[in-house]
């Protein structure tokens, strides 16, 4: 039994955040950096792919930093530098190094995401972890509700540097939490080799693995188109649509809470089906709502209210889609379990990064490269998934003959 489990799992479910936190805040305030830093949009918009990029090689220098010194002490200084970086955004004058800043800020951030995962395989027997990541989901979502539309009021009413103050001041509450409320989940293991070859070769073990591999890519694609909507909407509903950024901002948020009720959902569905079960309808019904959302867009038929409604079943969706992989990615890892989660986030970050490149770079005065972008990306999170299905499947046949 995990003492204080209901501030450990408040304290989990931040951290998890983080990385939501630090771009659903900054989206409304696009225009307002790009007026002040003497820049268009398009170049504020790569300050989000060196975010990616920042966490997603943060991940894979997390992974075995934590099965060689432990949990706690990385987390600690993850955050610290989490911390540093947000406030060099709040004093930056140029772009250039607002870019540089959000990597370090991504850097430091993304400590918290992949040991909070780590520490729910650590923490939790294998039997509950979906539905304690459902409940890290309902914190989770809280970010991307509450977010954009603060967001947005301080891009509004104080400047968008502002916004950068509130992050320093939340990674400064994050710190003091951990310390305050997360227990040490696994002692520091002396025997765990840094060496280049002995890493490798723990990540090749985990890759190795079909269920991992088959969850992870699953995840990795199905959070690419979201990170696909996150890129292209500020154009698409502010420019196209002609919201402002405070509309736009309970907009997102109001796509937020649909993928927060299906989290919580996801915990009284597993009580009746498995995580597999689950994943399979919810990533179907991820792959009808992109195709619907690209041949609407490209046929010129779609309206504001249908692209609104296509994107909130699938972000829906993947309130079942998330939880559910990411523990089906974990289960096999008793061992390596912080590979593991750095391996999987680490991959859901590069396939996000480049869905939001691909936005940006096809970008042509219309919905068509987000709505193509989310398209492709359902597509091949439902073939990985069927494909990896029967994979497993054989295994397990061949392994019991």
């Amino acid at each position: 039994m995990v003492r204080n489990q209901t501030a450990v799992i408040i304290t989990l479910g931040a951290l998890t955040a983080i990385g939501s936190l630090s771009i659903d805040m900054y989206l409304p305030g696009f225009p307002s950096i790009a007026d002040d830093l003497e820049t268009d949009v398009s170049h504020v918009a790569l300050s989000l792919t060196s975010f990616f990029v920042g966490i997603s090689a943060g991940q894979l220098f997390f992974g075995p930093i934590i099965e060689r010194f432990g949990r706690k002490i990385p987390l600690l200084t993850g955050l610290s530098l989490y911390l540093l970086a947000s406030f060099g955004c709040t004093l930056t004058n140029s772009v250039n190094a607002l870019i540089i800043l959000r990597f370090f800020q991504a850097l430091g951030g993304c400590s918290g995401m992949v040991i909070s995962r780590t520490m729910v395989r650590d923490l939790f027997p294998v039997s509950e972890t979906a539905k304690i990541f459902s409940l890290l989901m309902l914190i989770m979502g809280i970010a991307p509700i509450i977010a954009p539309t603060l967001g947005g009021f301080l891009a509004e009413n104080t400047g968008w540097r502002s916004i950068f103050i509130l992050l320093t001041a939340i990674g400064g509450m994050l710190l003091l939490a951990t310390a305050r409320f997360l227990p040490e989940s696994k002692a520091a293991d002396k025997t765990v080799a840094l060496y280049p070859a002995a890493v490798i070769n723990r990540f090749y073990v985990v890759l190795k693995q079909p269920m991992f591999l088959t969850y992870a890519i699953v995840s990795g694609f199905a959070s690419a188109g979201m990170f696909a909507y996150i890129s292209g909407s500020p154009f698409v509903f502010m420019k196209l649509f002609g919201l402002s950024e405070t509309e736009y901002g309970w907009l997102f948020g109001l796509n937020a809470t649909g993928l927060i009720a299906a989290s919580q959902l996801n915990r009284v569905f597993l009580k009746k089906r498995t995580s597999r079960d689950i994943v399979v309808v919810a990533a179907s019904l991820q792959v009808l709502s992109g195709i619907l959302l690209f041949a609407g867009t490209v046929t010129g038929l779609i309206t504001s209210i249908t692209t609104f409604v296509l994107i909130f079943i699938y972000l829906m969706m993947q309130g079942f889609v998330f939880p559910n992989s990411t523990a089906l990615s974990l289960e096999p890892f008793e061992q390596n379990a912080g590979i593991a989660s750095a391996l999987a986030g680490s991959m859901q970050m590069v396939i996000a990064a480049l869905a939001s490149a691909a936005v940006s770079y096809l970008h042509n005065g219309t919905a068509v490269p987000m709505a193509m972008v989310i398209a492709v990306c359902t597509a091949i999170s439902f073939i990985i998934l069927i494909t990896g299905r029967i994979v497993i499947s054989r295994k397990f046949i061949h392994s019991n003959a």
